[in-house]
């Protein structure tokens, strides 16, 4: 075997190897949203193939065809030819508009969009707000302007198979948004709200991270998405709402307790009646006689009388 057929069979055999191994770039299918992408990006695929092999070909052949020719004739007009790969070039490129704005034009995929609807049964809504360095999560049910059910910090929790509304905002900088294996990318400003809309077909978890530097602490805005049967999912929010109701009541127990106490220290009904009378007679003379009643307020926060009375009868003459 001649030295150049060695070399042919180690560039096709490399060939095959690299076709074998699978992409780095590949995410798995698990959303609405990827799914609508991978399509487009293997409709485009399949037109490329074609005319790629078809283009590398002629090259191919014409370096090898006229190799030998030291002095190779210039080429002439063909007009057919031009016309011929203009039209073609021409219907290519239609087809990539045309293909590429009905995905782009999908809720799914720019869910604000002009002309992006879509009706959807039942969705979820959740809000997404950054900070650095972190997420929160609000869990709105049927509505955003409905209280959140629940909330969660750094994992969010979708249900599988529903569809979901999303928008995101920022509470401090400049983030966003990013989960690659669900085809979900929204930047996260202060005041405004960039809305996602997906449905999650796979369950599992899938890494959650933000895509735009936004300080010393970037590389930590790290967290999860976890896709659960809708069960799951229902559980899971009523739990949060448990605990948040729970939370509620003990809050407001304690302060109830410490207004109780408040008013045992400040409030103590106290009732005091003082009845004193003062005769002047003589030159600097004095008569005075007191008579004093005091409440006095048991543990219980009540009042009791208690009479306490005190006869005092003093009279004091002096002369001078």
């Amino acid at each position: 075997m001649t030295r150049r057929r060695v070399g042919l069979a180690a560039l096709f055999g490399a060939a095959l190897l690299a076709l074998a191994v699978e992409p780095v770039a590949a995410q798995p299918s698990a959303s609405t949203t990827v799914e609508q992408i991978w399509d487009l990006n293997m409709n485009l695929l399949y037109v490329a193939i074609p005319i790629t092999v078809l283009v590398e070909g002629i090259l191919i052949y014409t370096v090898w065809r006229f190799r030998k020719q030291d002095e190779p004739l210039p080429t002439m007009e063909n007009r057919r030819l031009e016309i011929t790969w203009t039209v073609a070039t021409a219907i290519i490129l239609l087809f990539v508009g045309v293909a590429s704005y009905q995905v782009l034009a999908n809720p799914y995929v720019t869910a604000e969009a002009e002309g992006a609807n879509i009706q959807q049964e039942n969705p979820e809504h959740i809000e997404i707000q950054a900070y650095r360095y972190g997420w929160s999560f609000y869990h709105n049910g049927s509505s955003f302007n409905e209280t959140a059910q629940a909330t969660s910090s750094g994992t969010l929790r979708l249900p599988v198979d529903r569809n979901v509304n999303i928008r995101v905002t920022s509470r401090d900088w400049l983030h966003a948004f990013h989960v690659p294996s669900l085809g979900l990318k929204a930047d996260a400003f202060p005041g405004q709200y960039n809305r996602l809309t997906t449905k999650p077909t796979e369950t599992g978890t899938y890494q959650l991270y933000c895509a735009e530097y936004c300080g010393s602490g970037h590389s930590q805005m790290l967290g999860e998405v976890v896709v659960m049967p809708q069960d799951e999912y229902d559980q899971w929010v009523q739990q949060q709402a448990n605990q948040s109701s729970q939370s509620g009541n003990q809050t407001s127990q304690s302060g109830n307790q410490t207004s109780q106490s408040g008013n045992q220290t400040t409030g103590t009904p106290q009732g005091t009646q003082t009845a004193q009378g003062t005769q002047t007679g003589t030159p600097q003379g004095t008569q005075s006689g007191e008579a004093t009643q005091t409440a006095q307020p048991t543990q219980s926060g009540e009042a009791t009388q208690t009479p306490q009375t005190t006869d005092t009868a003093q009279a004091t003459q002096t002369a001078n």
